[in-house]
């Protein structure tokens, strides 16, 4: 079996990344392992998520990040092939764009291409689809690029947005879908190299 050892690059609270851990020590025949975590703010809540599962963490500045001899040599010393970005807000160097080609992903909040782009993140997404009058949203997982939300498309699944949501309301139902996808499609990803797939489910709206 081909073992993919990744970096989960992450900013924030780390429920994707505790998931995708979660999801790699109790599914052993998935073919993912979780070298680290890279954060770039050392009050994150990831820290804490991480630490409490045995997984390292490295807590580094966007300095750092951007500095190839130091990057490179984090990612090499843990002997990462894969990164896999959660809730990550800073821009992907380019050099690691050239160092790991078509493996590293991200999830987004949103059917991109609508609400992608600098700044829109988290909760700024779920308050757009609400003020907007959307039908429905849901998240898109993709390979990275040197744009923002720019990357081939692997995976989306939507969801109906209900008359009188809130973004708390909408957060909460986005937060479900990425618990149920985001793990097992970066595991095929990168177990299969399903770089031009393309897969849509559209949930029942009576569901």
């Amino acid at each position: 079996m081909n073992l993919s050892r990744i970096a989960i690059f992450a900013s924030g609270s780390g429920s994707n990344a505790e998931n995708i851990i979660n999801y790699s020590l109790s599914n052993r025949d998935s073919g993912l392992e979780v070298a680290m975590i890279v954060c770039n703010r050392p009050d994150a809540g990831v820290i804490d998520r991480a630490r409490r599962l045995g997984v390292p963490v490295k807590v580094m500045t966007r300095a750092e990040i951007n500095d190839p001899d130091v990057m490179l040599a984090t990612l090499s010393d843990a002997r990462v092939d894969a990164i896999a970005l959660a809730g990550f807000l800073l821009m992907i160097p380019d050099f690691l764009l050239e160092r790991y080609p078509g493996r590293i992903i991200n999830i987004h909040p949103s059917l991109l291409p609508k609400y992608g782009g600098k700044g829109m993140y988290g909760r700024h997404i779920h308050r757009a689809v609400v003020e907007a009058g959307d039908t429905e949203t849901g998240i898109t997982i993709h390979h990275v690029s040197s744009e923002y939300d720019g990357g081939s498309i692997i995976f989306q699944a939507a969801i109906p947005v209900a008359p009188g949501s809130t973004p708390d309301s909408v957060e909460t139902a986005i937060h479900a879908l990425e618990r149920a996808h985001y793990p097992r499609i970066l595991a095929d990803t990168l177990k299969s190299d399903l770089s031009n797939s393309y897969i849509l489910f559209r949930y029942d709206k009576q569901k």
